[in-house]
């Protein structure tokens, strides 16, 4: 009498198991397909984008290749978001350490969040914080660095992120904001565009309060320490 019952038990167990492994296989292989797909190809889309249509908002953006970016914006972004984007290898460990010593101190604890990080969780995850999506975000960032190079990462970041509600991207970004073209930004726009990073949905670089505007003014004197290297963006 209990033969019957082991074997359904034992079949229940293996089909969890084929179940697990699938979900395994899909929550591992997929972001390396996508990464495969989008080395060379643009990004028509992100989870982000497509959770704002749904909410009712416009989806504003132009794809455009790195050389139609003013090397301003790439000096700015870097400078302002990842200092250290062409040195780390994803993960910036300075700035890790003193995050957390800060939070040992009582500070608040901030992230630490890279340009390389940032692509990986715009390009594959949900907005949101809690550890499965950090730890996704981490496994991403480890792939996207070992299949891309420093210029794509900073050519699809620029082509994908958040400028405000509905715009995306470096060339949607300047048009809307400025009136002008990606390439056409001068240092004062890009050091706009890349201090309302942080928070697009709030401040606008168009439009900068006075926090916005005194900002700009640092990034711009450090933009000039911002080396891009022979292929303008770290090579």
């Amino acid at each position: 009498m209990g033969f019957p019952r082991m074997r359904t038990m034992n079949g229940r167990w293996r089909w969890r198991r084929l179940v697990l492994l699938g979900l395994f296989i899909v929550f591992l292989g997929w972001p390396l397909s996508l990464l495969m797909v989008f080395r060379l190809a643009p990004v028509p889309a992100t989870p982000l984008m497509v959770l704002r249509l749904f909410e009712g908002e416009g989806l504003a953006k132009d794809w455009v290749p790195l050389e139609a970016i003013a090397p301003a914006l790439r000096r700015a972004v870097i400078a302002s978001e990842d200092g250290r984007f062409c040195q780390h290898g994803g993960f910036d460990t300075k700035e890790l350490e003193k995050a957390w010593s800060d939070y040992q101190r009582g500070d608040r604890l901030r992230g630490a969040s890279t340009l390389s990080m940032q692509t990986a969780k715009n390009l594959m995850l949900w907005d949101g914080r809690n550890w499965l999506r950090k730890g996704l975000e981490a496994y991403d960032t480890v792939l996207l660095e070992a299949l891309w190079p420093k210029r794509r990462i900073l050519e699809v970041y620029l082509n994908i992120v958040e400028w405000g509600p509905g715009i995306y991207g470096a060339e949607a970004a300047a048009r809307h904001h400025f009136g002008v073209s990606a390439a056409a930004l001068s240092s004062r726009q890009a050091a706009l565009l890349a201090v309302v990073l942080p928070n697009p949905r709030e401040w606008s670089a168009g439009r900068p309060g006075a926090y916005v505007s005194r900002r700009a003014a640092t990034i711009q004197a450090r933009m000039n320490a911002v080396d891009l290297g022979k292929d303008g963006a770290c090579g």
